[in-house]
């Protein structure tokens, strides 16, 4: 099964968009209403029900369709133009609209920005939208439209560590162009891996049976209070559509990125520089090393922190439970900060939350003895391991 993201391409020609600035259709660039009309949603979901139509009713006004044109001509009418289409929504009164970073970057290039991008809210407004910034270890991107006469309805954010399986889950967005589709289902797994724009692990990823299509990646995922709890992103498919394997990034992560991009207009991950194999108890229990659960030091990147500090991944390989090549004599990570490690909560998972220059201490198990080792992270380069 193909694992690919949610945006929609699109050809220039089937945009409905102008080569002009404001966008074609744009009533609020054009009219003398200067006024920005914020509808505030309280209330759904507090007697424990899962009311769809309410969640639809009172939210869709705040997910909106994202265009963005990449590297076309003057008017995105005339031959060459490229683009593509997500979903996005609102996230306060001053105009931020958060989307997918592949939905404002170019599939084959996922580092250069769209030249363009236009907001197009459900009431027929379309708007001009600035990049802030893009957080391709997230895949999140923050965008920035002018709210001056616009009605504007802010989608509050959960808390998706609080998620369990089974939940109802509602998702809004624009599946093959088709604007504010409503699909229901249920959280059908947690702590899922996706593929991120750096070719990094996004892990704690929400997995849901709610039909998710390209042109989904960017609307929100929501809970039965009509909060947003995930940024849908991707599907597993045998056919390009929808199956009922969809994928969200969870908001928690979420909002590392939000906070960092609001301010600096980027976000920068810290740095260990190891790859490695998961332990599990019979394998710990082949090994001699008394932990269930850990990483053992496959590979030390070169001039990396983990180097410099002296990880080890041994000599020494073994094969077990048709794995190969298994470290059998290196160091093994079972704790960070004095946490340990989980499958759930693995070193990738607890490395990405910290930020460059952040000092952390792992616990190691080497030669059958912990040790303490204070490390001092570097910054994560594209494409790197943690």
């Amino acid at each position: 099964m193909a694992v690919v993201g949610a945006a929609l391409a699109l050809a220039a020609a089937g945009c409905d968009a102008s080569g002009d600035d404001e966008g074609s259709g744009s009533q609020a660039t054009t009219r003398e209403v200067t006024t920005t009309r914020v509808e505030v949603v309280e209330g759904i979901g507090r007697e424990g029900g899962f009311e769809p139509r309410q969640i639809y009713s009172q939210l869709s006004p705040g997910v909106v369709t994202v265009i963005s044109l990449f590297d076309g001509p003057t008017s995105v009418l005339e031959d060459g133009g490229e683009g593509g289409q997500g979903s996005g929504f609102v996230l306060d009164d001053e105009g931020y609209i958060a989307t997918n970073a592949h939905v404002v970057t170019k599939e084959d290039d996922n580092s250069a920005a769209a030249e363009r991008v236009f907001v197009q809210f459900p009431d027929g407004n379309r708007v001009p939208a600035e990049i802030v910034g893009a957080d391709l270890n997230a895949d999140f991107a923050l965008l920035k439209i002018d709210p001056q006469g616009l009605d504007l309805t802010p989608l509050r954010l959960g808390r998706s560590a609080e998620l369990r399986v089974g939940a109802p889950v509602a998702a809004i967005g624009s599946p093959f162009g088709e604007e504010q589709s409503l699909s229901v289902g249920v959280v059908s797994a947690l702590d899922r891996n996706l593929q991120s724009l750096t070719r990094f692990g996004i892990g704690d990823a929400i997995q849901t049976d709610a039909a998710i299509n390209p042109g989904n990646s960017g609307g929100p995922l929501l809970d039965a209070r009509g909060h947003v709890i995930g940024i849908n992103a991707q599907i597993k498919s045998q056919s390009g559509g929808g199956e009922g394997v969809g994928f969200a990034i969870p908001v928690d992560a979420v909002r590392r990125s939000l906070s960092e991009l609001r301010e600096d207009g980027r976000v920068e991950y810290g740095y260990l520089g190891v790859r490695t194999v998961l332990l599990w108890p019979q394998l710990a229990e082949r090994l001699g090393i008394e932990a269930d659960d850990g990483a053992l030091v496959q590979d030390v990147e070169p001039g990396s922190p983990a180097e410099e500090e002296g990880l080890d991944p041994g000599d020494e390989t073994i094969d077990f439970q048709g794995q190969p090549d298994i470290p059998a004599d290196g160091d093994v990570i079972v704790a960070v900060d004095g946490e340990p490690l989980t499958r759930s909560q693995d070193l990738s998972d607890v490395i990405g939350r910290h930020g460059e220059g952040d000092e952390v201490v792992l616990t190691v198990v080497r030669d059958g003895e912990r040790r303490r080792v204070p490390i001092t992270l570097g910054r994560r380069p594209l494409g790197s391991g943690p």
